[in-house]
């Protein structure tokens, strides 16, 4: 019983322990320390200029896989295991890169608080499909207030237009809306006033302090940036995808099967 082959079997062809000791006519321990004697080889990439994906996803609370991908070679450059999702891991992560040789000519990342301003010397591009869930976020899938139903519609053709375009349609929103947003309300007990509308202020203003990474792959065209990661998001999922047929491992056998995962794939 080849230890690769069977290891192939397990992580590429889904078979489960069970299935396994089944198909050899062995007990399940048998079939795991088996597959605890195979070794991860380490993948070896060359240097090269790269736009880098990064984001992060997780397995419960406290058990993270922080992800640098190539969006022009497909490839998984570097990855960390964490408890939580920081900007400092993430500047880490590109200086890591930066001192292996990449030359980064640009990022893709979520909007989180002070990452996309973090990088001076790189352009960044905010991924729109999280833009996108963030309004969500602040109106709702099904808003009812016609306000925040025409800035859903604007927000709706982020992904498919171009920078003057949405940045000219977001004033004309603005200029729209300006008396609706202003509205206040005062408290009867303290007699102070607060923004009737403070999410949708907060969604507005999401995009308005965004708009100057919104459009980086537009801005750097000939760089051929994505406008969102996609191509990350898709690989988690074919990742938990295929530990979900393999459900109850330990912490150790779940970073080697990422480890593997991550080594070979490339989509």
């Amino acid at each position: 019983m080849s230890i690769d082959f069977l290891w192939d079997e397990y992580a590429r062809g889904k078979q489960t322990y069970i299935q396994l000791a089944v198909k050899y006519g062995c007990s399940k321990r048998t079939i795991q320390r088996k597959l605890d004697l195979y070794q991860v080889k380490q993948a070896e990439i060359i240097p090269k200029k790269v736009i880098v994906l990064m984001d992060t996803t997780y397995w419960g609370r406290n058990f993270g896989l922080m992800l640098f991908k190539d969006a022009y070679s497909k490839e998984n450059l570097l990855w960390y295991y964490v408890k939580s999702e920081t900007n400092a891991l993430y500047i880490k992560g590109i200086n890591e890169l930066k001192s292996k040789g990449f030359e980064v000519v640009a990022i893709v990342c979520d909007g989180r608080k002070g990452l996309v301003g973090a990088f001076k010397d790189i352009p960044v591009q905010l991924c729109q499909f999280h833009q996108v869930a963030t309004i969500r976020r602040y109106i709702t899938k099904n808003p009812k207030m016609h306000a925040s139903i025409d800035l859903k519609l604007h927000v709706a053709m982020l992904k498919n237009t171009d920078k003057e375009s949405f940045e000219g349609g977001l004033k004309m929103w603005f200029i729209k809306w300006e008396n609706f947003l202003n509205e206040r309300t005062i408290n009867i007990e303290t007699g102070k006033s607060y923004f009737t509308h403070k999410r949708l202020r907060s969604a507005y203003r999401s995009l308005n302090t965004n708009m100057t990474w919104l459009f980086t792959w537009y801005d750097n065209y000939k760089l051929n940036i994505p406008n969102t990661t996609n191509m990350i998001d898709g690989h988690f999922s074919d990742l938990k995808n295929k530990l979900r047929n393999h459900n109850g491992l330990t912490k150790e056998r779940k970073i080697k099967f990422i480890n593997e995962f991550l080594r070979t794939k490339i989509n």
